[in-house]
């Protein structure tokens, strides 16, 4: 499979098409989880004075944009499902893009952080490298990364109808270091559990 082949536009509709099936259950299940955590550790991060220019990258049905919007800052979320965008937008009152994460439009030095909670893992290897130089060049200089991930042991391709890379530790930390970003804390979630119990692998960067 190479970087630009059909199969990976493939991938990217198919799992869209997921999401795109079942937003409203996915609403349901996901509304009330708390990502707290993660909000806090992207906001705690930024240098910059609020509020502050937020792209909420894979917003879903628009859960945690709410938040940030809640919160006072500029929040924009991107979403690839139409339903999912659409709902974004009604719960959050935010502006949402519809774009899939392979075919990126991001303005260049925009924002001030950039949150992406549970979204990355669905990029192809391949692509990753591309779409992590974008959110890098969306950033403002000195801007902060979010993101967080499902771990695993570099296991990559269909869970059903979702396709899925589970990255370890140090491969996650290797492609996002050159893409040109610095690590600046990294945790497993949910907290307070043992490690086998948190599936869930959360990083904060910065642009440099």
């Amino acid at each position: 499979m190479t970087e630009h082949s059909e199969d990976l536009q493939q991938i990217a509709a198919r799992t869209l098409a997921h999401y795109e099936q079942h937003a409203q259950s996915f609403w349901e299940g996901t509304r009330d989880h708390d990502v707290s955590q993660n909000i806090a550790a992207l906001l705690t991060h930024i240098d910059a004075p609020p509020p502050f220019d937020l792209l909420d990258f894979g917003c879903g049905p628009g859960r945690d944009l709410r938040s940030f919007a809640a919160l006072g800052h500029r929040a924009v979320g991107l979403e690839g499902a139409p339903r999912l965008a659409a709902m974004a937008r009604a719960h959050s009152g935010c502006a949402v893009w519809e774009q899939s994460f392979l075919q990126l439009e991001l303005p260049a030095q925009r924002f001030d952080g950039v949150f992406a909670n549970a979204v990355l893992f669905h990029v192809p290897s391949q692509a990753l490298p591309r779409v992590l130089g974008q959110l890098h060049a969306c950033l403002r200089p000195g801007g902060v990364l979010f993101s967080s991930n499902p771990r695993g042991a570099g296991q990559e391709g269909w869970s059903g109808e979702r396709y899925g890379v589970f990255h370890d530790w140090p491969a996650w930390r290797a492609v996002v270091t050159a893409a040109g970003f610095e690590e600046l804390e990294h945790f497993y979630r949910p907290a307070g559990l043992p490690i086998e119990q948190q599936p869930w692998l959360a990083s904060v960067w910065r642009r440099v």
